[in-house]
Parts: structure tokens; C-alpha cells; sequence
């Protein structure tokens, strides 16, 4: 079965093909600046030349009929027809309470997706966008919808419940969800793979770490704690978000700067982080090289995130009462032998101990970067969320038709 993963933004659409013959990818890419005459469009098939356009794309559905152009084309193409792709998966960010797992696309699934608009502005609108125009491209081709909250629903109530009024809970929902659910899934199940332990067995503390952030106190493979809460704001420091802050901030601020919602609202998101604290960039890379040329507040900056991370490491080992694995995974953990050393450095109370060497390697694979006698496995591990929703998708489309080849064989 081939399979079509598709990352919705509200101007943007990512991609990816997948053989699950060998989950191999076919081919992935990127429509970008959706909306408007000069759209670009990126498309890297597997063993053929790529593709680099700009054209006019005003709406989803026309991104993916531009997608599925390209897909079945005869010297950028790796099937023959659209017929050979028979599932689509999407990301959604926020499933709220409603959804512990991945689910089968159908109309009061878009209707879940449409109430949830108010947790996820910028993101489930976008998605709900791209699953309608899959639909109208490939009205019979079965879609799934992988969510980045259900991996976190296993927190327990005194986890994700927060100390307000609990009518605040019971008429909106207000609680602690997390987000990066797929990736904390994906790397917590490789790190025990190369541990070579059950991951039932272990106790692990996850840092997706990019210019969005987040942790996840992972025990016994199900998570127990998250960073982020009812939105991906709370948590960790991040490129222009602000993370943990006292909630007193944003009245006081407001009262005092006269700025509405909608502005402290942006403050917090887009004008914060990295980029607050350093003066010039919520990019890891730029405020290390500016770090190393001496600018204190690209190096204030780097403290205040690599001190807020390992806060976060430490309270989530006393929260499972013990530490086996730290493992690093996104942009900033995967490539930032910076970040993991000056976080690490600061755990050896628990044991952590790097191997120096192992850090700083530019390596690419999932590796163990911790010293041999390092009580605390330390690792980084590439995160490959699109896989898991290929994943998803192939098994619950699977599943279906099990069933119902089932259902026929019995009335027959």
C-alpha cells in the first residue's frame, strides 16, 4: 500500500509517499505561500530529478491537485497513477479530549476537528482545510487523522488538571493537553530499541527541542507529564515563544503598555524566547555563533534556554521517581551538540556523563552520545513523525477492510 502523508499549514502544505512495503519514501515535498501568484513548489522524488516551480496556487485544493501532478508525472513521478495511492494521513494538532487515538476520517471526526478551532487557531483550521481538499482531489480514498495530543492522554488527572476553578475544566476543557505527541511516541520506542530494553521497563524524559520546544516524562512507554499545556506556549523557552512565565505578567502588562489581547497575545508567541532575550534571533544556530563572538545577550540567551531545560529534566525525574534515558530529538536537539552538553552538564547528580566525543560528532543516525559508565543513557535520536502517521494510517485503512471482508464473508 502506498500511503500520502500531508502537514497542513493555513498557507503551506508538506508531504511525503510512502511504500509500506518497506516504509520506504517515494517522494516528499512542499507547497509553500499558498494563496498567492508566486507559490513555490518543492518535489524531491526518490532516484529522479527534482522539481523547483513558482506558480500561482490560491487554495488548498489546487496544492494538491499540484501535488498529485506530480506525483504520477512522467520524468518527476513515482506512480503511475493516483489510483496506486490508497490512504491519506494528516497531522492535527489538537485532538482536545476527544481523541486518545489516531481515527479514520468521516464526518463527525471534521465536525470534532471544526469544534476544537479554539484550541488550535492557527493549527486545526489549516488541517480540516487540507482533509476537505484530499476529498475533493481523491474523493474515495479512505484519510486518517494522527493527533499531536492523544500520546499525552494517558497523563494522569493531577498531571494535566491546572489549580483554577474546576468549572473552568468542566465547561471549557481547560487543562494541560501537550503537543509533539508523535514525535515523544516515535523516539521514546527507538531509544529502547537501541537501550535493548522493553520499554515498559524504563523511565525516560524526551526533549523535542526545536524553534517550538517541548519535554515529556515518558514511564513505562506511556506519558505521565508534558511541557506544553492547553496550548504549545507553556513549557520551555522556545525561538519567539516565551514559555513558563507568572501568569500576573500578562495583566500587569497589558495595564501598563495599554495593549489588547491580541497584541500581548502576539508578544508572547512571536516577539519572545530566544529572539526577546538575545535582541537579533530565535535561531539556536545564530545565537551560538553570536554567542562565540562574544555578544552577552546571545549568550544569556542560550543560559536561560539550556537552564530552563534541564529545570525541566530534573523535576520530571522526581516525578517518576527515577531516570533511565534522556533522549534529544528536532532541530535544536539533533543538531546542537551545544545545547545537549551545557543541559547535561548540569545533571550529573543523576548520573548523566557524556562522552565528549560522541556529542560533538556530526552524525546523522539515532546514537547513544553518553559516556559507558553514565548511569542515565543519553541519546539522540531523529524524530520521523510523518512515519508514525504513515503508520497509523496503513493500520487503521487495513483494519477497515479486514472488517469488512469479514462482514461479507459471514452474510455470504
Amino acid at each position: 500500500m502506498k500511503v500520502l502523508v500531508i502537514n497542513a499549514g493555513s498557507s503551506s502544505l508538506k508531504y511525503q509517499l510512502y511504500d509500506m512495503k518497506d516504509e520506504s519514501v517515494l517522494a516528499k515535498g512542499r507547497v509553500e505561500r499558498i494563496g498567492t501568484e508566486s507559490a513555490i513548489v518543492t518535489h524531491e522524488p526518490k532516484d529522479k530529478p527534482g522539481v523547483r516551480e513558482v506558480s500561482e496556487i490560491l487554495d488548498h485544493v489546487t496544492a494538491v491537485r499540484r501535488v498529485l501532478d506530480l506525483l504520477q508525472h512522467r520524468e518527476h513521478g513515482v506512480v503511475g497513477s493516483i489510483a496506486e495511492i490508497e490512504a491519506v494521513g494528516h497531522r492535527v494538532v489538537h485532538g482536545g479530549e476527544t481523541f486518545k487515538e489516531s481515527v479514520l476520517v468521516d464526518d463527525e471526526v471534521k465536525r470534532s476537528i471544526r469544534d476544537l478551532f479554539d484550541l488550535a487557531p492557527l493549527h486545526n483550521p489549516a488541517a480540516l482545510t487540507g482533509i476537505n481538499a484530499v476529498e475533493q482531489n481523491m474523493p474515495d480514498v479512505p484519510q486518517a487523522v494522527v493527533f499531536d495530543t492523544a500520546f499525552h492522554q494517558t497523563m494522569p488527572r493531577h498531571a494535566y488538571l491546572y489549580p483554577i476553578p474546576m468549572a473552568l475544566y468542566r465547561r471549557h476543557r481547560i487543562r494541560r493537553y501537550g503537543f509533539h505527541g508523535t514525535s515523544h511516541f516515535y523516539v521514546s520506542r527507538r531509544a529502547a530499541e537501541l537501550i535493548g530494553r522493553p520499554i515498559e521497563e524504563l523511565k525516560m524524559v524526551t526533549c523535542h527541542i526545536g524553534n517550538g520546544s517541548s519535554c515529556a516524562a515518558i514511564l513505562g512507554g506511556q506519558s505521565v507529564d508534558t511541557s506544553m499545556g492547553l496550548t504549545p506556549l507553556e513549557g520551555l523557552m522556545m525561538g519567539t515563544r516565551s514559555g513558563d512565565i507568572d501568569p500576573a505578567v500578562v495583566p500587569f502588562v497589558m495595564s501598563k503598555e495599554e495593549l489588547t489581547l491580541g497584541e500581548v497575545n502576539s508578544m508572547l508567541n512571536k516577539h519572545s524566547g530566544l529572539l526577546a532575550i538575545s535582541g537579533s534571533s530565535g535561531d539556536m544556530r545564530e545565537i551560538i555563533e553570536a554567542m562565540e563572538e562574544g555578544d552577552r545577550n546571545a549568550k544569556l540567551a542560550f543560559d536561560m534556554f539550556c537552564y530552563r531545560l534541564r529545570k525541566y529534566v530534573g523535576a520530571y525525574a522526581a516525578a517518576m521517581n527515577g531516570l533511565d534515558a534522556i533522549v534529544f530529538t528536532a532541530g535544536i536537539g539533533e543538531n546542537s551538540p551545544h545545547v545537549r552538553k551545557a543541559v547535561c552538564e548540569g545533571l550529573s547528580f543523576l548520573g548523566v556523563k557524556l562522552d565528549e566525543a560522541a556529542n560533538f560528532d556530526a552524525a546523522k543516525e539515532a546514537r547513544f552520545i553518553s559516556a559507558p559508565d553514565s548511569r542515565v543513557k543519553v541519546l539522540v535520536v531523529p524524530t520521523n513523525e510523518e512515519l508514525i502517521i504513515a503508520r497509523d494510517t496503513y493500520r487503521l485503512v487495513t483494519e477497515r477492510k479486514r472488517a469488512g471482508e469479514t462482514a461479507a464473508a459471514l452474510e455470504s
